[in-house]
């Protein structure tokens, strides 16, 4: 059997954009890579792996010295495995080799797990040769993230609206959750590593929005790293109906408002102030509070509006021109601080996840 060779790429993503918290998700055209090759002559190297997969990252990855290698251990294979063993197969083919290309920054609120989930997904899928279509995989991420602001973002590509249906009765009763399965031993509860159960059908309900090619996302990541967990932790329990409709009414105008040609800074601008989860996370982000109050359209032409990116602590800034003066400025209050930071300019990631196939004669 020929070698088959193939590349996935996943796409970065903010979410939360403005007062889309949970809602709103943007694929940014910075991509995890997978490049796999399946080969049978290779086995005996892969066999060290009890599922026939030998794992590397490029040097220059994103966490290459600290992401574990095992197979049943690494957030991408480990989901790969649960997607073949929902359809029988229990291990990657003899001769299975996975080389990582990581430039998204770890907890730092750029989808660096969403973009694992759906490169794991995408992986089984392509390895088991499987047919899914990419809503059916976007099925199999939301069991494992929870999320889909991020996750269909970075599945579909593009400015997305998502969120999860109501799941009935039947479809929420489970026994032990995904990525439980496929570990050497369940966390708890039945073992169904056996027999995996399959993701409830359309999960996930999403729309695409029209986002006008003329803005550009200037992601400044500071030099630490910030869990979800810790992020989500500092949020209350419930809101006021005031600071609800307050969201609610800039989310409608927002989704249309980044359509528009020309862009206006004076309407998107106001449109992307958030008190769901911005105010809330500022302690956890030291010089977020000052940004967000003194970066504006006023003092930096091009600027269109600013917010946190994910869970934080990256800053999007949605602009047209400046994009560097922007970053800097920033950076400088940041930098005031003592907290160090990176910047990129990124565009729209339009097409969301692909595979780029090629067969070796």
């Amino acid at each position: 059997m020929a070698p088959r060779n193939f590349v996935i790429k996943v796409p970065a993503s903010s979410a939360n954009i403005g007062p889309g918290y949970d809602v709103l998700g943007v694929a940014l055209a910075l991509y995890l890579e997978l490049h796999v090759t399946v080969d049978p002559a290779l086995g005996g190297e892969t066999n060290s792996d009890p599922n026939n997969c030998r794992l590397s990252y490029s040097a220059d990855s994103e966490g290459a010295a600290t992401v574990p290698l095992a197979s049943d251990a690494n957030l991408i294979t480990r989901t790969a495995l649960y997607v073949l063993r929902c359809s029988g197969v229990r291990t990657f083919p003899s001769g299975t080799t996975v080389h990582v290309v990581n430039p998204i920054p770890l907890g730092r609120g750029l989808g660096s797990s969403g973009a694992a989930v759906v490169a794991g997904v995408m992986l089984g899928n392509e390895i088991g040769q499987l047919g899914l279509s990419k809503q059916r995989m976007l099925d199999f991420c939301l069991m494992i993230e929870r999320h889909p602001d991020n996750i269909t973002a970075a599945m579909m590509g593009s400015f997305c609206g998502s969120f999860l249906r109501d799941l009935t009765p039947q479809e929420v009763e489970r026994r032990e959750i995904p990525l439980a399965e496929v570990l050497p031993e369940p966390s708890g509860g039945e073992d169904t590593g056996l027999v995996p159960p399959l993701p409830p059908t359309d999960i996930g309900r999403h729309v695409k929005y029209n986002w006008n090619p003329a803005i550009k996302c200037v992601a400044i990541i500071p030099e630490f790293e910030l869990s979800t967990a810790d992020s989500r932790g500092v949020l209350p329990k419930a809101y006021t109906t005031q600071d609800l409709v307050f969201n609610l009414q800039r989310l409608a105008v927002l989704t249309a408002a980044l359509t528009m040609d020309p862009p206006q800074a004076e309407l998107i601008y106001p449109a992307m102030q958030d008190r769901v989860h911005q105010p809330y996370r500022k302690i956890l982000v030291p010089g977020l509070a000052d940004v967000l109050q003194s970066v504006t359209p006023r003092t930096h032409a091009g600027l269109l509006g600013i917010c946190l990116s994910g869970a934080g602590p990256t800053i999007l800034a949605l602009a047209t021109e400046n994009f560097e003066d922007i970053a800097l400025e920033i950076i400088n209050r940041f930098a005031k601080q003592g907290v160090q930071c990176t910047w990129k300019l990124l565009d729209v990631a339009q097409g969301g996840s692909i595979v780029e196939t090629s067969i070796q004669e």
